[in-house]
Formats: C-alpha cells, sequence, structure tokens
C-alpha cells in the first residue's frame, strides 16, 4: 500500500518527543542544557521529582510541567506564541478548559453513537445555516480532541467559496481539495492533518458533487480513524448537503439566538432524505 503524499507540507503541529521531562523542555527551548544540569543536580542531592526540583530552582513553572508531561503521555497541546496554530483554536492551547471539557463531552456521543471500525462510519460533515455561526471553529476544535485520543485524524476543508481552516492552523491554501478533486494531488496523513480547500475554483458544487469526493472518502476511510469536514453554510449553496451526503453522517452547529430554526429543520431534512444520519446539534454561543 503506498504512501499518500502532498506536494506541500500541510501536517499540524501535534508531535510527540523524548521521553524524559528535560529533554522535552529542552528540546522546547524552555530550558537550556546548564539548566538541565541544576535541576539534575538538585534532584540528586534531594531526590524527588525532576519538576520539583525545577520549581524549586526557578527555573520551571508549573505550565512548563504539564506541557511536558503531556507529551510524555502522547496527550500533546500547544504553548501560546510558539506555534502558527490560531488561538482560538483552544482545544490545541487551553486542554483542561471548559470549553475543551465540553468539547470532550461530545467527542463522547459521538464516539457512542456514530465513529466505530466500520469504514461507512469514519467521516462527518459539520454543517450550519449561515455564516459566522462557529461551523468552522466547532470542527477544528473537535479535530483537536478527537486526534488526542491517539487515533489518525484528518480535517477537510470543504468550503470551496470561503475557506478558513488554513488560516485557524497556520497553514498554506496554494494546494488542496479543490486540486484533490480535480485529481491534481492527493492528501497527506498523519496524527492529525489538514487538508485546506486549496483554490477557490468556478465550480464548486460541481465538483462537490462529482463520484471522486465519496471515492475520495472512503479511500482515506481505510487509513483514519476521523474524518471532519467543513462545510460552507448551508443557507447559501446547496454544498453542505452534498458533502453531507458523501460523509454518510452531519453534526449542526447553532449559534445562540440567531440561528432560525424553522431553517435549520429543512435543511436536516433535507439532509435525512439523503440517508444521511442527522447526529444531532450543538448550541455554540460564540
Amino acid at each position: 500500500m503506498n504512501e499518500l503524499t502532498s506536494p506541500a507540507p500541510e501536517r499540524a503541529e501535534f508531535e510527540g518527543g523524548e521521553r524524559t521531562i528535560g529533554a522535552i523542555l529542552l528540546g522546547a527551548g524552555a530550558l537550556t542544557r546548564p539548566a538541565v544540569e541544576r535541576i539534575l543536580e538538585l534532584q540528586r542531592e534531594k531526590g524527588g521529582l525532576f519538576g520539583d526540583a525545577g520549581k524549586a530552582l526557578g527555573l520551571l513553572e508549573q505550565r512548563d510541567i504539564d506541557f511536558a508531561l503531556s507529551r510524555q503521555f502522547d496527550y500533546p497541546y500547544l504553548r501560546r506564541g510558539e506555534s502558527r496554530v490560531s488561538e482560538s483554536v483552544v482545544a490545541a492551547y487551553e486542554p483542561a478548559s471548559p470549553q475543551v471539557e465540553a468539547l470532550r463531552a461530545l467527542r463522547s456521543e459521538l464516539m457512542l453513537h456514530w465513529f466505530n471500525d466500520d469504514v461507512a462510519h469514519k467521516s462527518l460533515a459539520v454543517v450550519s445555516e449561515a455564516r459566522g455561526d462557529g461551523r468552522s471553529h466547532i470542527a477544528a476544535n473537535l479535530a483537536v480532541v478527537l486526534s488526542q485520543l491517539g487515533g489518525r485524524t484528518l480535517l477537510i476543508d470543504a468550503d470551496l467559496r470561503n475557506a478558513s481552516q488554513h488560516a485557524l492552523f497556520g497553514l498554506e491554501n496554494r494546494v488542496g481539495l479543490s486540486a484533490v478533486l480535480a485529481g491534481r494531488a492527493s492528501p497527506e496523513l498523519g496524527n492529525l492533518s489538514v487538508l485546506p480547500a486549496g483554490v477557490a475554483p468556478p465550480n464548486p458544487q460541481e465538483l462537490l458533487a462529482r463520484p471522486t469526493f465519496g471515492v475520495l472518502l472512503e479511500r482515506l476511510a481505510e487509513h483514519l480513524d476521523f474524518i471532519l469536514i467543513d462545510t460552507p453554510p448551508a443557507a447559501e449553496s446547496a454544498d453542505a448537503q452534498t458533502i453531507a451526503a458523501r460523509a454518510r453522517a452531519a453534526l449542526f452547529v447553532l449559534r445562540k439566538n440567531h440561528s432560525r430554526l424553522w431553517r435549520v429543520q429543512a435543511i436536516a431534512e433535507s439532509v435525512a432524505r439523503a440517508r444521511t444520519a442527522v447526529l444531532g446539534a450543538v448550541l455554540n454561543d460564540f
């Protein structure tokens, strides 16, 4: 089986590192080598943990230790100011925050009711009625918490009209889904990968409606655990319904005091008629 490759690196910045706390923080630039030696010397003299010795010397803060522990236990997150990923992807920076706890609860529901080893249950379209509902941010953060389970996760930006995932993850948008559907590229896969939308095509509806998209998702499902698909606003075009039908499942995002229930219901009914599972809705107070 050939490795899928991409002409441009579009892999998100979530990787494990060395196993010791000192080596991890040294590699991250949080400690110098002389500082590591000082901590190790105090640890040898007094005993105890590396982190406690570092704090006693004033060389480490608790956030440094939490960061290193996350790498040791394969639960990576990012440090603010040290990544191109937008800080609005809160799951990438604040894994203990209330917002991320809510995302974990959503993840648990999706694991119970949709995601499993069946290739037909690997893809999920994230749909909303209007622009500004927070759909793209929910998709981005949900992709992060899914990847933190250790499964291979791919986030696809299928909004070929007004793409945003490349900006949220600090990626280039020269090559993406539009090129893949046109047969000019293949996506790269990693623990958390992002396939941006790419160059805006003149025929987004026609590209998304091609059998190529469904074949792509089936092929990717053989290599991945989770595939999330960000979609255009459903009220602006039929793209979201087409994408949801290809994914076979849809999660709706509603904006508090903003989304029109009658329109969301009509969109959900349209999606369901295409034999797509409507898994529920997230009320986003964005």
